[in-house]
This record gives C-alpha cells, structure tokens and sequence, in this order.
C-alpha cells in the first residue's frame, strides 16, 4: 500500500474580502479569518479516500508557515490523515517564501517519509501560482499529472483524468508520482466533533527549512502590492448605432 504525502496552505478564508495595506507591502492578514487552501482541501478528501479504498497505508499532512498553520494541520489531522509535518517559516521569510521553496522541502520530507504519491491543491487562492507539484515532480524527477478531476489505482500505476482547455485528458504514470487536484475530483468532508477531538491526539512534528537543508532566501523583491483598478459603470443603450457610436468615442473602434 502508498504512503501520501499532502500538501496544505493556510491562506485568508475564501469570503472574506482582501485589502491591500497602506504601504502596498502587501495583504492585510492580522485579525483577517484564516482556513485551509480550498484545493488542498480537496487534495485531503482524496487522500483519505484511498486510505478508506485500502490503497493507501498512511497519510502525512506538511504545511509550511507560522504558528498558525498548525490549525489547517489539525483540520486535516481531523479529516482523517495520519501525521502532521510543521515548517515553520514566519516573518519577512514567510512574506517572500515561493514555490520553489515549499517544493523542495515537499521533496525532501517526502524522500524521508518514503512516500509514494504526492498529492496538493492544484493552485493556492492567495497567489495563484500553480507551480509547486510540477516543480516538486521535476526536483524527484517523478511523473506528475496536474489538475486532476479523477484517480484511480492499478498495480504499480495510476490513471488520471485531467482537465485541460479542450476537456478532458487521461493519462498513466508510474508510482511514485505527484498529483495536483482540480475543484472537481471529490467534496471535501466536514470534520466531526469526534474526530476534531481525536486530531488533538494525533502526532505533530515540527520542523524548520534548516533541519532539512533547505534555503529559503528570497529569490524575488515585492515592489508593490495594489488593488485592481475600479470597474467603471455600464451603460444601457438604445440600439447598435448608439454602441457603435459609443466604442468610437472611448478609442476602441
């Protein structure tokens, strides 16, 4: 049976309505309601779900960040994964962690581990990267199949349905591997009272980039951080004279 490695962010909740700070250093995150990446979530769901298929033996939760992010561990810890991994990174270090960073710890504690199959959200909703599984697969040089919208096991491979532009696409690759996950592989389960209560139980380890060789040095300067400029008022016009009229006046036609 596999050992699964997940990956989980703990980003602003997905309701709530972000600012930029006076400075535009960056996101107003103190006192802002955090939770569990939404596509990690869904990475979670699935990895439980082979565990319950018999396909999977153990589940490890990592998460790289503050204090913190102990919470989305003990969430997932409640779901019904195994372990829990913290790297703790906060500070300016946290501010300027990038995807390289969190894969190349993904890589190393999944070497250590020994795990099988490798499963994360297939973006995170704060910066929309969608970088971390293909970089982590090019580090191990395992196969990856992104944005995943269905899984299944055969012998020493997986099949994979994924979701590209045209549609959908279904591949085969050897175990180990990295998977990302698409919003439509599963529904993530809420966590029951019982299991919240046994989470607390579960083991948590805690780790910092330097314990496992990692060097998590800024590779990018943040400039600016601004909001998106304010959509503009639309207008209901008579007839297609009028909009003509209309985009010749404001330069597009």
């Amino acid at each position: 049976m596999a050992r699964v490695l997940v990956g989980i962010k703990r980003v602003i909740d997905y309701a709530v309505k972000v600012r930029v700070k006076p400075d535009k250093t960056g996101v107003v995150t103190d006192g802002v309601k955090h939770s569990m990446n939404p596509f990690d979530e869904i990475a979670v769901e699935e990895a439980v779900r082979l565990k319950e298929k018999k396909i999977a033996s153990e589940i490890i939760a990592v998460s790289c960040g503050p204090l913190q992010s102990q919470e989305v561990l003990r969430t997932a810890l409640a779901m019904g994964v195994d372990k829990g991994i913290h790297v703790e990174i906060s500070g300016a270090e946290y501010e300027t962690l990038q995807p390289i960073h969190v894969s190349k710890i993904l890589a190393k504690i999944a070497q250590n581990e020994k795990a099988d199959l490798i499963i994360v959200g297939k973006q995170a909703i704060d910066d929309d990267s969608n970088q971390t599984a293909q970089m982590t697969a090019a580090i191990l040089d395992w196969p990856q199949a992104t944005f995943a919208s269905k899984i299944e096991k055969g012998n020493a491979e997986i099949s994979v349905t994924r979701e590209i532009d045209g549609g959908l696409e279904n591949i085969k690759c050897k175990i180990p591997a990295v998977i990302s996950a698409d919003l439509r592989l599963n529904e993530p389960r809420y966590a029951t009272l019982p299991n919240i209560m046994k989470a607390k139980k579960k083991p948590l380890q805690k780790l910092t980039p330097k314990d496992l060789g990692i060097d998590v040095s800024p590779r990018i300067q943040i400039l600016s951080v601004e909001d998106p400029p304010t959509r503009q008022a639309g207008a209901i016009l008579p007839d297609v004279d009028a909009l003509v009229g209309k985009l010749k006046e404001g330069g597009h036609i």
